[in-house]
C-alpha cells in the first residue's frame, strides 16, 4: 500500500475510533443513569413497604384493643342498670328497722334473707364480668373514681381523706360505671402528695361520658 492510500485512510480510522469511543462513553453514561434510576426506585418502593408495615402494625393494634374493649366492656351499659336494681335491693333491707329484725318473725326472716341472698348473688355475677365495687372510706379522694357530696371538718385524719360512703361506686376494667359518693374530711393536716381541690358535683368527664 502507498504512503498516500495510508495517508487516506489515517482520518477515517481515527474517525471511526472517536466516533466509537463516543458511542461507548453514551452507552455507560446511560446505563449509570439508568442504574441511578432505579436506585431511586427501589428506595422508595422500601420505603413504600415500610410505611404499608407500619400501618398494617397499628391496624392490629387498633384491632385487637377494640376487641378487648368490646369484650371488656361489653355488658357495662346492662351493668350500670343492673346497678340501680341492686341499689333497691340494699335500700329495702336497710329500711326494716332494727326491732323488727330482731322480732323473731320467721316470715320476716326468711324475707330478710331472700333479699340479702338475691343481692349477694347479682353482686356475684356481677363480680365475674369484671365488676369491682368501689368502697373508699378511708382513702384519699380521688376525683377519678369518687364524687364528693359534702365536707366534714375532721382534723384527726388528713384532709381530702373519705370519711363516709353515702353510695358506693363500681368500676369495669378500667373505667369507672358509677362514681362512689363520698364525703370527705377537711381541716386535717395535707396529704403528703398534691392534691386537687375538692368540689361537690358530677364526677370527672369518663364518668359522664361512660353514663
Amino acid at each position: 500500500m502507498s504512503d498516500q492510500a495510508k495517508d487516506e485512510r489515517a482520518p477515517d480510522e481515527a474517525e471511526t475510533a472517536g466516533a466509537a469511543t463516543e458511542h461507548t462513553q453514551g452507552s455507560a453514561d446511560g446505563d449509570y443513569e439508568a442504574l441511578v434510576r432505579l436506585l431511586k426506585e427501589n428506595d422508595e418502593l422500601k420505603d413504600r413497604a415500610l410505611r404499608a408495615a407500619a400501618e398494617m402494625e397499628n391496624l392490629r393494634r387498633r384491632t385487637a384493643r377494640d376487641v378487648h374493649d368490646a369484650r371488656a366492656y361489653a355488658v357495662a351499659n346492662f351493668a350500670r342498670d343492673m346497678l340501680s336494681v341492686s341499689d333497691n335491693l340494699r335500700r329495702a333491707l336497710d329500711a326494716i328497722p332494727a326491732e323488727s329484725k330482731a322480732s323473731g318473725d320467721a316470715g320476716l326472716k326468711s324475707l330478710i334473707e331472700g333479699v340479702e341472698l338475691t343481692e349477694r348473688a347479682m353482686l356475684s355475677a356481677l363480680e365475674r364480668h369484671g365488676v369491682k365495687k368501689l368502697e373508699p372510706e378511708g382513702e384519699k379522694f380521688d376525683p377519678n373514681f369518687h364524687q364528693a357530696m359534702f365536707e366534714v371538718p375532721n382534723p384527726e385524719v388528713p384532709a381530702n381523706t373519705v370519711v363516709q360512703v353515702v353510695q358506693p361506686g363500681y368500676s369495669i376494667g378500667e373505667r369507672v360505671l358509677r362514681p362512689a359518693m363520698v364525703g370527705v374530711a377537711k381541716g386535717g393536716p395535707k396529704h403528703v402528695a398534691s392534691e386537687a381541690p375538692v368540689e361537690p358535683g358530677p364526677v370527672n368527664e369518663q364518668a359522664e361520658k361512660d353514663a
